[in-house]
C-alpha cells in the first residue's frame, strides 16, 4: 500500500517518485496529534494564511479578531458595554467586562477543541463563532498566551506557551479592582514557519474595530486609549467609508435580525458591505446575493417600468447585516456565508427573509420620500442611456471576448480560480483552499510576461500581457472598456463585467518595471480600475508586485535587495560584493524570478480610505493639468547617489 502522504502529493512530486518503490505503511505510521499540535501543524485550517502583518487578511489580525469575538458575543447577550484592546510591541491584550469565563472550565475553554458555551443556543443564540475554535487557535499559535477570568468574587489565571499550559492559579477568592470580565493576552509565535518578522498595523486594527461598532451600536471599543463607537450603525458605516458623494440621503432601515442601508452614487457598478452576527463577510455569501437581488426587484416594481436590473443597481452602495442561528461559513475565517436557512431547523430561508424585508420596508420608504425617488429615477435613466449608447459596441466586444477566452494570446491562465464552485485543497497542506491563492499578474510586454510565465505556479498563477502603455481612461465613458480590445480582454479575463460575485482571481497583481515607464503603467491600470471597477480596489483585490532592484553576491552567497537600504546592508555584510542593478523584469531570469513570486512574494496592497477622494485624485494625477503636475514634480525631485564601485547595470 502507498503511504497516504504520497497519495496527496502534487503532480511535480509524483513525477519524482520511482514507480517500482513500495513504501511501508503500518501501525507505526498512524499518529495522533493533540488539539494544540494539530493547530500548529495546520494553521491554515483555523486562521487562513499566516503572513507578517503587511496585509489586512494576514493571520495575526485573525488572532485579534478571534480574541475580540468572544467579548462581542458577551455584549450581544447584554453583558459589558466596553471592550479594551491594547497592542504594544507585538503584545496584544483584550479586556471585556462581561460575565467572565466559567472558572472551572477556564483551561479547557482555551485549549481543548469543541469545548465552549456556544453549543447551547440558549446561552449564545446568535453568536459569531459556534465551533469552539477561536481562542484555542490564538493559544496554540502564540509564544505566550494568558487568560484571566473574574466573576462572582473569584478569579483564575492560566498561562500557556505554544498551547501548552505553563501555570494555573486555580480558583481563588478575589476582592480587588477587577470585578468581572475576561482578559486575553498573547504574543504571536514568530518561530520559523509561523509569524516570522511580524508587525501590527494600526490602520488594519482600527478598521476591524470600527466594523464591530457599526454592528453593535452602544458598544465602546477602546484601542490604545482611542475610543470607537457608533450611534447609527450601518448609516455611519456608509457615511465614513464611501469615497464618493451620495446622490441622495442614505436610506437606513432596521428590523428584527436585519439592518440595511443604501444610496446611489456616480461610481460605476454596485458595491456592498455585508455582515452576519457582527462578522464582516468580505466575500459576501447568500445574504449579500439576496440583498442585491432584492434591491433591484423592489425598485423596479416601485417604478413599474421596464427597467434593466443592471441600470437600477449601477452606482448603488449598500450594506446589510443579519443575525442567523448557527451560521454556516465557508471557512473558519468566516469571510463568506454559506447558510441557506435562518435557523438550523430548516426555517425561513435567508433569501426569503432578506427579500421580504427589503420588498416591504424599502417600498414603504420610497412611497414616503418622493424627493429620493426623483433623484434615484434620474440616476437609473442616465445609466440606461449610457448602456443603450454602447449596446452595439458591447455586443461585438462580448463576442470577441468569448473567442479570446478560448484562445487569448494575452492570457496565460491558471487551473484554479476564485469562483470555482467547491474548495480545492492543496496537496502539501490539505487544509488550504487554493481558490484564495488564485492570482493574475498584469505585466508590461512579452519579455516580462515570459519570465513570469516560466516561473509561475500553473495551478494558481495566471499572466496577462499588456502590449505597452494602456490607454489613459480618465474622463472617458464606459464604452472604452468595450471599444479598447486590451481593456475588454482584461475585463473578460477577470469576469467582472456584472460585479465581483464571479471574480476569477483573488489577487489582481500589477507587475511592472521599477522605472518611470513602469510607474506610469501602474497609474494607468489603477485609473482604469478606480474609474470603472472601484469595488475591485475597495475590496482589497488589487496589489503591486515588488521586485528586487539589486542583486548583491559573492562566491558564497546571493542577496536580492528591494530598496537602497537593503542594498547598503548587503554590501556591508558581503566582503567582496558584486552588485547588479535590475532595470526591468525581463532581465531577471525565470529561475531567479521563481523565488520572487513564490512563498516569499512581496506585495503592496492598494487600499482606499475615506479621505482618498477618488474623483480628485484621478483629476489631479491623470487629468489635463499638466503644468500643475510639472510644478509638483520639480518641487519633489530627488537625485539618486552615484552607483558604488563594482555595481553592474543591466
Amino acid at each position: 500500500m502507498i503511504d497516504e502522504t504520497a497519495q496527496i502529493a502534487s503532480s511535480e512530486e509524483e513525477a519524482q517518485l520511482p514507480t517500482n518503490v513500495a513504501v511501508n505503511y503500518g501501525d507505526e505510521n498512524i499518529i495522533h496529534l493533540d488539539d494544540m499540535e494539530h493547530i500548529r501543524r495546520r494553521p491554515g485550517m483555523y486562521i487562513g494564511k499566516l503572513g507578517d502583518g503587511s496585509h489586512s487578511d494576514d493571520g495575526i489580525y485573525v488572532l485579534i479578531k478571534e480574541s475580540i469575538d468572544n467579548s462581542i458575543d458577551e455584549y450581544r447577550m447584554g453583558e459589558g458595554k466596553v471592550i479594551e484592546v491594547n497592542v504594544q510591541e507585538g503584545r496584544v491584550r483584550v479586556r471585556d467586562y462581561g460575565r467572565g469565563i466559567p472558572l472551572g472550565k477556564l483551561v479547557e475553554v482555551v485549549s481543548v477543541l469543541n469545548t465552549g458555551g456556544k453549543y447551547d443556543s440558549k446561552a449564545f443564540k446568535k453568536s459569531v463563532g459556534l465551533n469552539g475554535v477561536g481562542t484555542k487557535a490564538v493559544n496554540a499559535l502564540s509564544s505566550y498566551f494568558a487568560v484571566e477570568s473574574y466573576r462572582e468574587g473569584k478569579m483564575r489565571k492560566a498561562e500557556f506557551s505554544q498551547g501548552k499550559l505553563t501555570s494555573d492559579t486555580g480558583i481563588l477568592d478575589y476582592d480587588g479592582p477587577e470585578k468581572r470580565g475576561t482578559i486575553i493576552e498573547f504574543v504571536p509565535d514568530d518561530s520559523k514557519g509561523l509569524f516570522e518578522n511580524y508587525h501590527f498595523r494600526d490602520d488594519y486594527i482600527e478598521e476591524l474595530l470600527r466594523n464591530y461598532t457599526y454592528l453593535n451600536t452602544g458598544l465602546t471599543l477602546v484601542y490604545n486609549g482611542q475610543k470607537f463607537l457608533s450611534k447609527n450603525g450601518l448609516l455611519d458605516l456608509l457615511t465614513e467609508n464611501m469615497t464618493v458623494e451620495p446622490l441622495y440621503p442614505i436610506i437606513h432601515i432596521k428590523g428584527e435580525d436585519i439592518e440595511i442601508a443604501l444610496t446611489h452614487t456616480d461610481q460605476n457598478g454596485d458595491e456592498y458591505f455585508s455582515f452576519v452576527n457582527g462578522q464582516h463577510t468580505i466575500q459576501g455569501g447568500t445574504h449579500q446575493a439576496a440583498y442585491r437581488e432584492a434591491i433591484g426587484r423592489t425598485i423596479k416594481e416601485f417604478y413599474n417600468k421596464n427597467q434593466d436590473l443592471a441600470d437600477i443597481r449601477n452606482g448603488v452602495v449598500g450594506a446589510i447585516a443579519i443575525n442567523v442561528e448557527e451560521p454556516v461559513f465557508e471557512s473558519q475565517t468566516k469571510v463568506k456565508l454559506g447558510s441557506k436557512d435562518m435557523s438550523p431547523t430548516g426555517g425561513i430561508s435567508v433569501n426569503k427573509f432578506v427579500n421580504d424585508f427589503v420588498k416591504l420596508q424599502l417600498d414603504n420608504y420610497l412611497h414616503k420620500h418622493p424627493e429620493v425617488t426623483e433623484v434615484m429615477l434620474q440616476k437609473i435613466q442616465e445609466s440606461e442611456k449610457e448602456r443603450k449608447a454602447i449596446a452595439g459596441v458591447t455586443k461585438a466586444a462580448k463576442e470577441r471576448a468569448k473567442k479570446n477566452l478560448v484562445n487569448n494570446p494575452k492570457l496565460r491562465d491558471c487551473q484554479i480560480h476564485l469562483n470555482d464552485p467547491k474548495p480545492i485543497k492543496s496537496a502539501k497542506d490539505a487544509d488550504d483552499d487554493l481558490r484564495l491563492e488564485s492570482c493574475i499578474f498584469i505585466t508590461e510586454g512579452l519579455s516580462a510576461s515570459g519570465s513570469i510565465t516560466k516561473s509561475r505556479d500553473v495551478r494558481t498563477q495566471a499572466v496577462f500581457s499588456l502590449r505597452g502603455k494602456p490607454l489613459n481612461s480618465y474622463g472617458l465613458s464606459k464604452s472604452v472598456v468595450y471599444e479598447n480590445e486590451e481593456f475588454n480582454c482584461l475585463q473578460s479575463a477577470l469576469n467582472i463585467e456584472d460585479g465581483l460575485d464571479e471574480l476569477r482571481y483573488n489577487k489582481v497583481i500589477i507587475a511592472t518595471d521599477a522605472d518611470v515607464d513602469g510607474m506610469h503603467i501602474r497609474l494607468l491600470m489603477l485609473t482604469f480600475f478606480l474609474q470603472f471597477f472601484p469595488d475591485l480596489v475597495k475590496k482589497g483585490h488589487v496589489y503591486i508586485l515588488q521586485t528586487p532592484l539589486f542583486r548583491v553576491k559573492d562566491k558564497n552567497q546571493t542577496r536580492y535587495c528591494y530598496s537602497e537600504e537593503e542594498r547598503l546592508k548587503a554590501i556591508n555584510q558581503i566582503k567582496t560584493p558584486e552588485i547588479t542593478r535590475f532595470k526591468g523584469l525581463g532581465e531577471i531570469s525565470p529561475e531567479e524570478f521563481k523565488g520572487f513570486i513564490g512563498s516569499g512574494i512581496r506585495l503592496d496592497q492598494v487600499m482606499l480610505r475615506k479621505e482618498d477622494n477618488v474623483k480628485d485624485l484621478l483629476a489631479y494625477y491623470m487629468g489635463k493639468n499638466t503644468t500643475e503636475r510639472q510644478g509638483f514634480i520639480i518641487d519633489n525631485l530627488r537625485i539618486e547617489e552615484d552607483r558604488v564601485e563594482g555595481e553592474e547595470e543591466l
